[in-house]
């Protein structure tokens, strides 16, 4: 099993690394997202660019990105911790894709995607993906800040997962996964190079911003704005 397992690490990987938002944006508008709102190359971009029914397209594309590879693995009789790291592999391939030079989005899609598929495999309720739909809905609808909703319902998951665990279902495996992806988002928030618009924010501030709004600055209209270029007319 251990050559299967490598190589579907290998493919949840490269899976994750197709830049849908990047490409839509290249065939659908002929731009480079990453010049564009603010830069991130994910689905929330393409809906600030006005390309509301592309971004639906690729959210539901990035959500199964590591369906394949976790069901494959499935079928191939790996474990449950097994299919959760390869889940791994994709969000981790979303966000850093050896296609755009490893700077990729933030790999919520890809998260959600391997929530509902692992639980589903094994028997089991996902719970971590209903209580992450039931804050962002929550969020939405009162404090409508999407950055700071996805920080908590992300962070909530592995707890929900904890809370919910099933003896002998070895759903420890997945309350730790949603703990590794927790981090990752975490850190590709934090990593990002600094821009010009923040070069007069403190470090401390900087990073505070960027955990709690995944962005540079507090001013959410001027760092969508920052030096873009208004995306050339057309259909969606």
């Amino acid at each position: 099993m251990a050559i299967e397992f490598v190589l579907l690490l290998v493919g949840g990987y490269l899976m994750g690394s197709i830049p849908t938002a990047y490409l839509a944006a290249r065939w659908t508008r002929r731009i480079d997202i990453r010049q564009y709102g603010s830069g991130n190359v994910g689905g929330a971009n393409l809906i600030k660019l006005g390309a509301r029914w592309i971004a639906v397209i690729v959210g539901l594309f990035d959500t199964g990105k590591a369906m394949p590879a976790v069901w494959v693995a499935h079928l191939v009789g790996l474990d449950l911790t097994q299919q959760v790291i390869i889940g791994i592999a994709a969000v981790v391939g979303h966000n850093w894709p050896v296609f755009l030079r490893f700077s990729g989005g933030r790999g919520i899609a890809t998260i959600m995607g391997v929530a509902l598929i692992v639980p589903l495999l094994n028997g089991l309720i996902p719970w971590s993906l209903i209580a992450f739909m039931t804050i962002m809905i929550a969020n939405v609808l009162t404090v409508r800040s999407i950055p700071v909703g996805i920080g908590i319902s992300v962070a909530v998951m592995p707890i929900v997962s904890w809370v919910t665990v099933e003896p002998k279902s070895g759903q420890l495996a997945l309350t730790l996964g949603f703990v590794a992806m927790f981090i990752i988002m975490v850190i590709r928030r934090l990593t990002p190079r600094r821009t010009q618009i923040s070069a007069s924010v403190t470090t401390g501030e900087l990073l505070l911003n960027r955990l709690l709004f995944d962005r540079d600055i507090r001013d959410r209209e001027a760092w969508i704005n920052q030096q873009r270029v208004k995306p050339k007319e057309g259909k969606d």
